[in-house]
């Protein structure tokens, strides 16, 4: 058998039937081992206020981690929703840890509208938090707080699509990269920032590799409901040349940024994560249809967000550590 067609094949999952079940099966439906994507945007928002105004509030940002993480939760479970409804993740075959939504709907552990209510419910935490906001910081909490949780949820929506219409990756990376950093800037300050809003571009750009990478598995799945992402557009063999240039794009903004002042030299702790992306960047040039190969990659990938998004938080906080 071609390597790039082979299965993974995964046992039936049995109903829990005790509270830890349940709690290790819910734990597991919201994927709370990958939450890094939405603190990640939370600490280099406060590093960045922490560099620009050496001011710093541990509760204000511990709630507004809760928010993100909530809203982040929300979306994990409503695109499982969507794509079990769609028939995308029941006719994925080619899931690994990364990829391929959870099992607990397609293998009838977890009841659809149990996983709905769920959704909904976590996005009214992160809503109520961010009303919490609008009314004891600013208004402007509310425009922010509201465009990242409509680009989770209609990411693959029924008719909206965004994922289908080839702009998903711009949605995730998005939501989870500089409107979560400026967000936590108008928290921490109250005021509206775009260098903060740029200051967050590279952890988007990774958080957008992470999607990106996990299309390859997904491609005939996706592409068999119309979830016309750009690898399945491309093909793997043409969609391969997207990894390095997203990566590119990435480490490009954080030397531009240090050397026009916008973020400090010792961000650039950033490229301590070359070697993981070289790595990575050789395994998916070199095997974009052999599924199995791309496993390590998919892996390097989450360590270059979860890397590479703590350094440039160091940097920017020891920024002011080094300033004479």
């Amino acid at each position: 058998m071609d390597a790039g067609n082979q299965q993974t094949q995964r046992p039936a999952i049995k109903k829990p039937d005790t509270v830890g079940q349940r709690a290790k099966i819910w734990f597991l439906e919201l994927r709370a081992p990958f939450f890094t994507a939405a603190i990640l945007p939370v600490l280099i928002g406060a590093a960045f206020v922490f560099w620009r105004e050496e001011t710093f509030d541990l509760a204000l940002v511990l709630l507004t981690i809760a928010g993100t993480v909530s809203l982040h939760a929300g979306t994990n479970m409503i695109n499982d929703y969507f794509d079990f409804r769609s028939g995308t993740d029941p006719r994925n075959k080619a899931r690994t840890p990364f990829n391929g939504g959870t099992p607990f709907l397609t293998e009838g552990v977890l009841a659809p509208r149990k996983v709905l209510f769920a959704a909904l419910l976590a996005f009214a935490i992160g809503g109520l938090i961010g009303l919490y906001f609008a009314l004891t910081i600013s208004i402007w909490i509310i425009p922010l707080g509201v465009a990242g949780a409509l680009l989770g949820f209609l990411y693959v929506a029924p008719k909206i699509n965004l994922a289908g219409r080839g702009v998903g990756e711009i949605a995730v990376g998005l939501g989870f990269g500089p409107l979560m950093v400026m967000g936590t800037h108008l928290v921490l300050t109250g005021d509206v920032n775009w260098d903060s809003f740029l200051i967050g571009l590279p952890i988007g750009f990774l958080i957008t590799e992470v999607l990106y990478i996990n299309q390859f598995p997904d491609m005939e799945a996706d592409a068999s409901v119309g979830k016309n992402h750009w690898v399945v557009r491309l093909g793997r063999r043409k969609a391969r040349v997207g990894y390095p240039v997203i990566l590119g794009a990435a480490y490009g903004f954080v030397a531009a940024a240090a050397i026009i002042g916008l973020a400090p030299i010792p961000s650039l702790l950033f490229f301590l994560t070359i070697p993981i992306a070289v790595k990575a960047s050789r395994i998916v040039w070199n095997n974009p249809d052999n599924l199995p190969a791309l496993i390590p990659a998919q892996a390097l990938t989450i360590q270059m967000h979860l890397f590479g998004g703590l350094l440039l938080s160091v940097g920017l906080a020891l920024a002011v550590f080094l300033t004479v």
